[in-house]
């Protein structure tokens, strides 16, 4: 009942400056990430509104020889039908599929992956998590089964598709000796249904008045 959530969010996110002046003119033309070790599963990926996150995840990008010139696009989008890892009722169902994706990789006498850390990694932060990404694919997997049967036995389902997935991560040590708060701690929405997003914009500089 309160998954739904309509309201307009400004994200951003980090990518080569030739592809943020690709999706400003053709915002129809948007790549969903399908990597084994996304966070949240696959979709295109937001930083909730944080323009200096996306931008320092491009830069360390380019470190790497993954990206040429390091840019940041504006995107605005609605959460709608949210699978929020800052909701009780979700973070109790994961666990849920996790069993049971385990019993099936059981019976298939295949390995459950791993979440791991980024070589030197100081932080231990985990930040290759493929055991994360596949449970909640899996999940997403068993929710679109289980739709389909409803369907076809009853021509309807109470259960919906996820049109969003949203998390809030902590990483990158303490921001001062003994503080709970972590330098790189941060909110990440991954769009699955690409009509939640609205438009493209390429931000702007915030004007300071004498």
């Amino acid at each position: 009942m309160y998954q739904k959530r309509p309201n307009l969010t400004i994200g951003f996110h980090g990518c080569e400056l030739s592809v943020r002046d690709d999706l400003v003119k053709n915002p129809d033309r948007v790549k969903k990430s399908q990597e084994k070790f996304d966070w949240l599963g696959h979709g295109f990926y937001v930083w909730e509104n944080n323009y200096s996150r996306a931008l320092k995840w491009a830069e360390d990008k380019q470190k790497r020889d993954k990206i040429t010139t390091p840019s940041v696009i504006g995107v605005l989008y609605q959460l709608e039908y949210c699978l929020g890892f800052t909701d009780s009722e979700f973070i109790e169902l994961l666990p849920v599929y996790y069993e049971l994706m385990k019993s099936d990789l059981s019976l298939a006498n295949k390995k459950i992956p791993v979440n791991k850390d980024f070589p030197k990694d100081q932080h231990h932060d985990l930040v290759i998590r493929e055991l994360d990404c596949a449970v909640i694919e899996y999940m997403h997997q068993k929710i679109s089964e289980q739709i389909k049967l409803d369907i076809a036995k009853k021509e309807y389902s109470e259960l919906k598709h996820f049109d969003t997935v949203r998390g809030i991560f902590t990483e990158g040590g303490s921001i001062f000796e003994g503080a709970g708060i972590q330098s790189k701690n941060h909110i990440q929405v991954c769009i699955r249904n690409l009509n939640c997003i609205k438009g493209f914009f390429i931000p702007r500089k915030e004007t300071r008045f004498p």
